[in-house]
């Protein structure tokens, strides 16, 4: 196995050698669970890659939503350029899941924008993992979804030798049965192309390039990779492996079998709904299902075909499913599973099975899927928490749970910058408005920025409209706002085009805002899920970044959440002080590049004027352009500049229409 090799100019400082020293014996010694609780800015995903890099065991890092998984995966693969660093989030833009109301009779269709370059980054995953074992890979909930087998996926691959013979034509079928298809005009993922006796593939989780076959005759005279846009050669290789377009290929013999099982499995259902004598539950899902079994016979495949994931890879009723964790364990029995964000990850990981069985539960009940569906499906709880061999949790403030499980607690509780947490003021709640609107004009008069935590959408409202009637500039976040809106108020709040951020319970985790120096919790002694201690320490630790960092809670009284929040505040701020005397350190504001991700409209108008003239222009410049634009789209999504990425996808897709 390649070696995990850090590589950073930064060297561990404050309460991370002993961190690092503490979690890796730790795993070292065979211990299942522990956890890392640190503090915001101190350091916690370098002590995670230390970790990596001491306990040298492939790694699955997981986290609740997708934009701290871009950050980590980023951060990952600045600190292990030489290792394989994968990205395994949903590939969806937009996924509407299929759904019944029986109250409306109304069904909803499932509904879905792909993301192309994160299904390649999936397969690229599944890929990796069974090819090499220096993985590391970034991930979201969509782990805990079921996969199709990895043995089957390790089986459904094509070797590729230079010397030995080959059936032209069979080698053809083979790609078709390993989900890929023939496309001479636009060669894009997931394709091949034949010209003469030279065969072009262009494996589905390859970044920039693509494989050319050379043939004499049926003997393999040359493999190499080249770019697909400038046709350059790029290596050579004596052998190659092609692995599936997709983690839900399985072999003929193991397709036939799951068909025969799905036809019993169909009889079955159909025997019920005839003596219950629901027709129209019968004729429905009769039609279906005879469908889908048609285009699998056809092409090995259909609309929907992981709802039949229990037939192929013929798990158990009830059984667990495959997930990413299997492929982990195809690869090595040892790995680590670390938890980022623990406190709300885990939780988000807890409610899935439910809400996933409840939808499908009624599916099943009025016949739009047969009951194997339900095997299609997220690992419950239980099955998720027992599976790896070693977990590693990590939250500034881990619950219950997490610490009981644990055999060890390693705290990080130094800033290696020297940045104190935050002082907090409690007020009075009586004139909490009118007092924070003197805050504010004092904060932005310095040229610093303000979030404002609130308890409902309402008052956010209500609140933000009057601040910008009395001429503040003002804007509120609310859960309505999809991720790249969320995105962009950030980065406008960033570049002080407005000063305060209104919000709920979206402002806690994940915001990384060191021009804010003062968080305002207005009803802070209102009990309840948004009032403790672990949100409001998640809440005062947004600003710890910024040196003038103040928290004002506004209340009417003390609770324990709020007492138990300042006393666990005041004692980490008396600890940071005491090693900045004594390594004379100057605290600063830490600073943060702004994110450039997001779309430049002025920045396409190289090609506004061609798109204008598409249906006058030669087939020959259209191909440039598509060239051009298809450059564009592998450039941002590689800088994981998802969102521009399906909007360039989207120009090649109206192009390649005419």
């Amino acid at each position: 196995m390649e070696k995990f090799k850090l590589k950073s100019s930064y060297q561990p400082k404050g309460d991370q050698n002993r961190a690092i020293e503490i979690l890796t014996n730790s795993i070292n010694n065979g211990n299942k669970y522990q956890t890392l609780l640190g503090v915001t800015g101190s350091g916690k995903t370098y002590t995670m890659a230390k970790v990596i890099e001491k306990v040298q065991k492939p790694t699955l890092i997981m986290t609740h939503n997708k934009t701290l998984a871009s950050q980590l995966y980023s951060e990952f693969k600045r600190f292990f350029p030489d290792n394989h660093v994968e990205y395994f989030i949903s590939y969806y833009d937009y996924y509407q899941p299929e759904a019944y109301i029986p109250r409306q009779d109304l069904f909803i269709e499932k509904d879905s924008s792909i993301n192309e370059e994160l299904e390649r980054m999936r397969l690229s995953t599944t890929a990796s993992l069974l090819s090499y074992r220096d993985v590391i890979v970034i991930a979201s909930v969509s782990a805990n979804y079921g996969l199709g087998s990895p043995e089957d996926y390790r089986t459904i691959v094509q070797k590729l030798v230079v010397g030995e013979e080959y059936s032209q034509k069979r080698l053809l079928l083979r790609l078709v049965n390993m989900g890929y298809s023939r496309d001479d005009e636009f060669f894009d993922r997931g394709n091949f192309r034949v010209n003469g006796e030279v065969i072009d593939i262009y494996p589905a989780y390859s970044e920039e390039s693509a494989l050319r076959v050379e043939f004499f005759g049926d003997e393999i005279e040359d493999i190499y990779s080249f770019n697909i846009l400038t046709n350059r050669k790029i290596e050579s290789f004596k052998d190659i492996v092609i692995y599936s377009a997709n983690q839900f290929i399985v072999s003929k013999e193991k397709l036939n079998r799951a068909i025969k099982s799905i036809e019993d499995e169909l009889q079955e259902r159909l025997a019920f709904y005839k003596k219950e004598n629901r027709l129209v539950e019968y004729n429905r899902l009769k039609e279906r299902v005879e469908f889908d079994l048609e285009m699998m016979e056809a092409t090995g495949t259909c609309k929907g075909i992981e709802n039949y994931s229990r037939h192929l890879t013929g798990k158990k009723e009830g059984e667990r499913p495959f997930s990413l964790m299997d492929y982990f364990e195809e690869m090595s029995r040892d790995y680590l599973v670390i938890v980022d964000e623990s406190h709300v990850s885990l939780s988000q990981f807890r409610g899935m099975y439910a809400g996933d069985r409840s939808r499908k539960e009624i599916l099943v009940e009025y016949g739009f899927r047969l009951p194997s569906a339900l095997d299609n499906r997220p690992l419950k709880f239980d099955e998720y928490i027992e599976k790896a061999p070693h977990f590693l949790f990590v939250s500034a403030t881990p619950n219950e749970l997490e610490l009981n499980l644990s055999s060890v607690v390693a705290e990080q509780i130094i800033r290696p910058t020297g940045l104190l947490d935050p002082t907090i003021e409690v007020r009075s709640s009586k004139y909490q408005v009118d007092n924070l609107y003197d805050e504010i004009k004092r904060v932005v008069a310095r040229g610093d920025r303000v979030l404002v935590t609130v308890l409902t959408k309402k008052m956010a409202e209500k609140l933000t409209t009057y601040y910008n009637d009395l001429g503040l500039k003002v804007r509120y976040m609310h859960s309505e706002l999809d991720a790249i809106e969320r995105n962009q108020l950030i980065r406008s709040l960033r570049l002080g085009e407005f000063d305060t951020l209104i919000g709920i319970n979206l402002l806690r985790e994940g915001l990384d805002l060191p021009e804010v120096s003062l968080v305002a919790i207005l009803d802070a002694d209102k009990e309840g899920f948004l009032r403790s201690t672990t949100s409001l320490i998640q809440t005062v630790g947004r600003v710890a970044r910024n040196v003038n960092g103040k928290v004002i809670m506004y209340a009417s009284i003390i609770t324990n959440s709020m007492q138990e929040t300042i006393d666990i505040t005041q004692k980490r701020r008396e600890k940071q002080i005491i090693y900045n005397r004594e390594h004379n350190i100057t605290p600063k504001s830490t600073t943060r590049e702004l994110d450039k991700n997001l779309k430049n409209e002025n920045s396409d108008n190289l090609f506004n004027h061609k798109r204008d003239r598409l249906d006058r222009i030669p087939k020959s410049e259209r191909t440039k352009l598509l060239k051009e634009l298809k450059a564009k789209m592998l450039e941002s999504a590689k800088k994981l500049e998802f969102e521009e990425a399906a909007r360039l996808r989207d120009e090649i897709a109206k192009i390649k229409k005419l």
